[in-house]
């Protein structure tokens, strides 16, 4: 029998349980299946550095802008559906929330499909246009046809992971990125070394392991127990499907935006470095590594972000702001001590964690030790920009959260590469990163500060509005 508009729902231990249970129940899965997601890029660059050289991680630094966008839709999707999903959970709307649901996951199918078919068509001249050189343009071709074929499973994956967590199982999600991940490491080594299939190798064992979490994700989903899935949830609806893009928009602008920087920065690397004695080719592999090690620590902090979400919207939702509040502080401690540790780490052993990725020709190392040195100089400011922004698009603002996230990642970042790549000295444009995450952080803080009273004013028939 069909729900009612209105069915209340049952008591939720969102609503009830200890904050910090309900973290260590919901963000650790939540940071395990996200650094999980972001070491099969890494991994991969492992391998390929040790099998293939710098130019083989050249071509993965390039690809990668290609692929982000698939990643950053699919978190559209799944974020907007788990703060969609959790909002209404909150306001006992049952009925809203499954419909919610059921138009996230055929819209990340329907995206999947289209969008790794124009890339099959558009790959070449994607290449070229995210910084491809004459050396490493057929090392982007190898890697890049493989990894294109997988996309479909990486938008599956990717959105309904947010959706299974707030489904209360998020470890059903971490136990499905770990499949893939492991499945990735075991092949990596065997294609690489053992086939002698380069850099194609590595793309096909990231395909094969993309496959399996998607596989695992689809039955994740036929067994929901917060909401019950009918055959009407599935029928597409603009209101809904507004919402959710509306309210996954800070995630997809995070994500969306790295497309951008990484297109910007590979040009920029690309055209100085060929002024230096570095050349064209070691900037932008050696920004590469650093790029991806910055994407695996920051995504621990988006992990415990993210896997608070469900918390903070579902008390939002229901009025409870002390929980609210408690929630959001204990996140911004955590946050900013982990990325403060992982700074100090970067600072004294650099050679050590660039050596990880291959020791290659003296000119290589140096620029790489240098670039993971200046770039993540102000790491230990990125946490609280991260769950700031997150803490507005949980809360049903995300214009705010949006506007925090185009902050650091375009209005202060682009302009400042650029500006310093004006130079033509390509050791300028490192320190890019810390000014960028060290303005932004001051500006979100400022945001919050001046926000944080009137969040907590409205009336709980307000909650649902994305008006700033």
């Amino acid at each position: 029998m069909q729900q009612t508009e209105q069915t209340i729902a049952p008591t939720n231990p969102l609503g009830t349980e200890k904050i910090g249970k309900l973290m260590a129940r919901y963000a650790i899965p939540s940071i395990i299946a996200l650094v999980v997601n972001s070491l099969y890029n890494m991994v991969d660059q492992i391998f390929i550095g040790n099998g293939v050289g710098y130019l083989g991680n050249a071509a993965t630094n390039v690809i990668l802008p290609i692929m982000t966008v698939v990643m950053a839709v699919g978190l559209m999707i799944g974020d907007g559906c788990a703060t969609f999903m959790s909002l209404n959970m909150g306001k006992g709307e049952m009925k809203k929330a499954a419909d919610g649901v059921g138009n996230a996951i055929v819209v990340a199918v329907i995206f999947g499909v289209a969008y790794t078919i124009l890339c099959q068509i558009l790959l070449e001249p994607l290449c070229w246009l995210f910084g491809a050189t004459n050396e490493s343009i057929s090392y982007c071709l190898a890697y890049g046809r493989p990894i294109v074929a997988g996309f479909t499973f990486v938008a599956i994956a990717g959105s309904f992971t947010s959706i299974v967590r707030a489904d209360g199982r998020a470890n059903m999600g971490m136990i499905g990125m770990f499949i893939g991940c492991i499945v990735n490491m075991i092949l990596d080594p065997i294609f690489i070394f053992v086939f002698h299939w380069g850099v194609a190798g590595a793309a096909w064992a990231t395909v094969i392991g993309q496959l399996l979490n998607a596989a695992f994700f689809v039955f994740a989903m036929t067994r929901c127990k917060t909401v019950k899935l009918e055959k009407n949830s599935f029928k597409l609806q603009g209101r809904v499907i507004g919402k959710i893009c509306v309210y996954g928009l800070s995630s997809f602008i995070t994500q969306f935006a790295t497309v951008i920087v990484l297109g910007v920065v590979n040009n920029v690397l690309k055209t100085c470095g060929a002024k230096s004695v570095y050349g064209e080719d070691i900037p932008i592999s050696a920004m590469g590594i650093v790029m991806k090690i910055s994407q695996v620590l920051t995504s621990a902090v988006l992990g415990l972000a993210t896997g608070i979400l469900p918390i903070i919207s579902y008390n939002y939702g229901s009025g409870q702001y002390d929980r609210v509040k408690k929630t959001f502080k204990y996140a911004i401690v955590i946050s900013t001590a982990v990325m403060l540790v992982c700074w100090a780490i970067i600072e004294i052993f650099p050679l050590q964690i660039v050596s990880i990725f291959g020791v290659q020709e003296d000119l290589y190392m140096e620029f790489a030790t240098m670039c993971l040195q200046i770039f993540m100089g102000a790491l230990m400011t990125a946490g609280a920009s991260i769950v700031i922004g997150i803490f507005f698009q949980a809360i049903g603002k995300p214009l705010r959260a949006t506007a925090l996230t185009l902050l650091r990642q375009i209005v202060i970042f682009v302009p400042t590469i650029l500006i310093l790549g004006s130079f033509g000295d390509v050791t300028n444009v490192l320190w890019t990163g810390p000014i960028s995450d060290a303005l932004s952080c001051i500006v979100s803080i400022v945001v919050l500060v001046v926000s944080w009273k009137k969040l907590f004013q409205n009336e709980p028939s307000e909650k649902l509005s994305v008006n700033e």
